[in-house]
């Protein structure tokens, strides 16, 4: 055999877990079909410009993000704590009183958050951020339209905020997602201030797979997966490769290729990226649009940022960065250009004719989907000497690929000892 373990797929769950099983004493090879490790989580580098494959954030509040990664180290400058919020003609920035306490008078007199919206809005969130385990009794679940129905959140705070933030967040507009999968992703908003790495989000995975014994194979993609009496063995274009075990850690959409399971579903969203000449607005928080009658957004933008006023390395001096996030479950979800551009202008109120577009990138299975109720699966065996792991099989967030990485690891270190 060549290796104990074989990982197929380098995105965080599979560097995660090639580092678990390396740090228990196995030989592990690691296999990527791309150029580049880090799966979906990439940055390309365009005229000294970093634009991240979708918009994507670190919170260094994930305990994983805490234990395994040197978070100093990517030097990561942070988002403003808050959201600006366009309704029509007028904006509003409501920011956490304690980070931003300039906004806080603003914040608490705002028409969008009302005394009795924040006061049921917090009974449905504190139980969850204070234990957090109580949001995986999936007996109690609903979907979360349904629960902040229910709790009694209905009004503009709901409506023209929270509604479009989450879905922003979880690529999902339709309301149909987990609640309490919902309630522990705004639990680490709430503990935590995210922001971007200095060299870009590719950072992330590029720390993991430096402390690799064996440099990942890149280029290198598996093209079948075959269990042998003795091990396994997987077919690649340059050969053979044959393990003791292996584990996969493809995305979703890819695990029905190789074993008999069927592939989560997934949402998508696509981002544009625009260079500006000039600052369309001084701001380091996120921009939602509720400006639809009813709430919600009035274009195919659900939420926009000058990336480079929160993270001045995503941009050479003296320029701006712009990324503005359409999600893939509606009917503008692809957009074209001139319909992103005036949007973008509505939204900024300004022109956008000497913007440049830098990339436009589409990501249909940008996250899984989680619909009640929601399970905290562990990695699961396809096969004798087969693990499948990935965020699909625990929380669609960087929390969750470390941590089903890492449990795959171990997973195959204990089988391995039998």
């Amino acid at each position: 055999m060549e290796a104990d373990v074989i990982v197929i797929g380098a995105g965080l769950a599979g560097l995660q877990c090639a580092r678990r099983a390396q740090r228990n004493g196995h030989k592990v090879i690691v296999l990527e079909a791309g150029s580049a490790v880090g799966g979906r989580v990439q940055t390309d580098q365009i005229d000294g410009f970093l634009c991240d494959r979708g918009f994507q954030l670190l919170n260094p509040a994930y305990p994983a993000v805490r234990q395994w990664i040197n978070v100093p180290a990517l030097k990561l400058q942070k988002f403003g704590v808050g959201v600006v919020v366009r309704v029509g003609e007028k904006t509003t920035t409501l920011a956490h009183p304690i980070y931003h306490p300039t906004h806080a008078l603003a914040t608490l007199r705002s028409e969008l958050t009302s005394i009795s919206e924040l006061v049921n809005l917090t009974r449905w969130f504190v139980p969850t951020l204070l234990r957090p385990s109580i949001a995986y009794r999936s007996w109690r679940d609903q979907t979360l339209s349904e629960s902040l129905d229910g709790a009694g959140v209905a009004g503009p705070l709901r409506r023209d905020v929270l509604d479009t933030f989450l879905a922003g967040v979880l690529a999902d507009s339709s309301g149909e997602t987990s609640a309490n999968y919902s309630r522990v992703l705004m639990r680490f908003f709430a503990l935590g201030t995210p922001g971007l790495p200095r060299q870009g989000m590719r950072a992330l995975p590029e720390q993991m797979a430096s402390s690799l014994q064996n440099s990942v194979l890149l280029n290198c993609a598996a093209r079948e997966l075959q269990e042998i009496p003795d091990g396994i063995q997987v077919r690649t274009d340059n050969g053979i490769i044959r393990a003791r075990v292996a584990v996969l850690a493809v995305g979703p959409q890819d695990v029905p290729k190789f074993t008999n399971l069927s592939a989560t579903l997934t949402r998508g969203l696509t981002t544009w990226w625009f260079r500006a000449p000039d600052r369309p607005r001084k701001s380091p928080f996120l921009m939602l649009d509720a400006s639809r009658p009813g709430g919600g957004p009035a274009g195919p933008i659900w939420h926009t940022a000058v990336v480079s006023d929160a993270a001045p390395s995503y941009a050479p001096a003296g320029e701006h960065l712009i990324e503005a996030t359409t999600l893939l479950d509606r009917p503008d979800g692809l957009a074209s250009e001139a319909d992103v551009r005036r949007d973008l202008e509505r939204l900024y109120q300004t022109s956008t004719k000497d913007w440049e577009i830098l990339r436009h990138d589409v990501v249909p299975h940008a996250l899984p989907l989680h619909p009640p109720p929601f399970q905290n699966n562990s990695p699961i065996w396809a096969g004798e000497r087969t693990l499948v792991t990935g965020d699909h099989r625990s929380a669609g967030s960087i929390q969750g690929a470390l941590t089903s990485g890492d449990c795959a690891g171990q997973t195959v270190t204990d089988y391995l000892r039998r």
